[in-house]
């Protein structure tokens, strides 16, 4: 499964179609055809085939009884040939460039169910690309986050994913996987004979740097999951500092209510930002105190745990209430990198430190500070989800496939018998054949190409 098919003869599956741009009144609409029939199809709505990979202008007509008005033409626009196996999805695929408007998609559409087509599933396209091997479910992966990227960084990272950079180094470790699992084997099948003793020294010797390398890039690797989520940055404080204002203020919208009274913001108010092209969000959440009813209390049981799932914390204090910091709620959701704001510096100074942290004063009232304070968050939400020309590592079931690996390579080390160690290398070979598609995946292609749009 995921193999390389091209210039082979790949079974075609049942005709699909769709429209692959947005419904509704536009400038063009493009539909995309693939599978058994779209070669006929195309012939009869055009009356010929065109060449191969060529945009042709052509009319278009529908093979159905004609209109009242005695016409059978749907429009005229562009068709585009393309012949398996050099296609998207490895089958023969054409597209239909045609005029957008409603009545002319219905008519196609018409059309093409009459010719024996039926509407595509979401992300049958790709699905059927993977199954043809023109690409790997990382690949595959990789077009649901191009479609999805909202940032020049995810758009960045999605085509570097989409290039194959992952699934070779993912490839790479598994053909080494193999053949130190063949060399185990060979053990098995020649038990009544003496190997060498550094067959065993160097199936150990592999298994320890394979450990090492998969370990160090699991460690260094929460880079690419920010980047493709966004980073979470929680703001967090005493009541009344000001923290949904300068939520307002980063937003530059009135995302949060805000009101004089001590205790207003109850629940946690996400804002998606894009910080120098690296997506977060922002969680303005309840003020830091002694709850006085049951409601504040579960207002500060939701920032407490935000605030312990985020990737930065911001910590929010009154210029004017400096002492409210001290609160014990408040110091306990400070961590080592956490930054310091000062808020209200239009209304009294702020001290230049705080707990050892030096604090970037900002007034939401005036505007002072602010532009200084996203460009600081725009720095530190780089370092935590920035750019790396390493592969990166974008989603959770790709960590866990990783994690199952080294779990078991670490247990064909530390066990000599052969039989039970080479059993631990078919899991950990396993393992990583799940992130690319190289073995059973039924259920994760299920959930995944259920995200995509028609038409992909």
């Amino acid at each position: 499964m995921g193999g390389d098919h091209r210039g082979k003869t790949i079974p075609q599956q049942p005709g699909i179609y769709a429209l692959a741009t947005p419904s509704g009144r536009a400038a063009l609409a493009v539909i995309r055809l693939s599978g058994a029939g779209v070669r006929e199809a195309v012939e009869t709505l055009a009356g010929r085939l065109p060449p191969p990979r060529v945009a042709t202008l052509t009319a278009l007509s529908d093979p159905g009884p004609p209109d009242r008005h005695g016409s059978g033409m749907i429009d005229r626009g562009l068709v585009l040939w393309f012949p398996a196996p050099f296609s998207y999805t490895g089958e023969d695929g054409a597209e239909l460039q045609l005029h957008g408007g409603r009545a002319t998609v219905a008519a196609a559409a018409a059309a093409l169910g009459r010719l024996g087509l039926r509407p595509a599933e979401p992300g049958e396209f790709t699905r059927r690309a993977f199954r043809n091997g023109k690409l790997d479910l990382t690949q595959a992966e990789a077009i649901a986050d191009l479609t999805a990227a909202e940032t020049a960084a995810q758009r960045r990272q999605a085509l570097r994913q989409l290039d194959g950079a992952f699934g070779a180094l993912v490839e790479a470790w598994r053909g080494r996987l193999i053949v130190t699992s063949a060399r185990i084997e060979a053990t098995l099948d020649f038990s009544d004979e003496d190997l060498p003793v550094e067959v065993d020294d160097r199936v150990q010797g592999e298994l320890l740097l394979l450990r090492s390398e998969i370990s160090d890039y699991l460690g260094s690797q929460t880079r690419g999951e920010r980047l493709r989520e966004g980073v979470k940055v929680a703001i967090l404080g005493p009541p009344n500092a000001g923290k949904s204002s300068l939520l307002n203020a980063l937003a530059r919208r009135e995302a949060a209510i805000v009101s004089a009274v001590a205790g207003t913001t109850r629940d946690v108010i996400e804002v998606h930002l894009d910080l120098g092209g690296v997506p977060a969000v922002l969680a303005d959440t309840a003020g830091l105190r002694e709850a006085s009813d049951a409601i504040e209390a579960e207002g500060v049981r939701r920032a407490t745990r935000w605030a312990e799932g985020a990737d930065l914390r911001v910590v929010v204090g009154a210029a004017d209430d400096w002492s409210a910091l001290y609160a014990p709620a408040v110091r306990s959701v400070v961590r080592s990198d956490t930054l310091v704001v000062g808020n209200k510096v239009d209304l009294a100074p702020t001290p230049p430190f705080w707990d050892g942290r030096p604090v970037l004063p900002v007034s939401v009232k005036s505007g002072e500070g602010i532009d200084e304070l996203l460009d600081r968050l725009a720095s530190e939400t780089s370092r935590l989800a920035g750019e790396s020309e390493e592969p990166a590592l974008t989603r959770t079931r790709h960590q866990q496939g990783l994690s199952a690996c080294v779990e078991a390579i670490d247990r064909a080390i530390s066990n000599l018998d052969p039989v039970l160690r080479a059993e631990e290398l078919r899991l950990s070979i396993q393992a990583l054949g799940r992130i690319t598609g190289r073995v059973d995946v039924e259920e994760v292609l299920d959930a995944l190409f259920r995200t995509f749009c028609i038409g992909k």
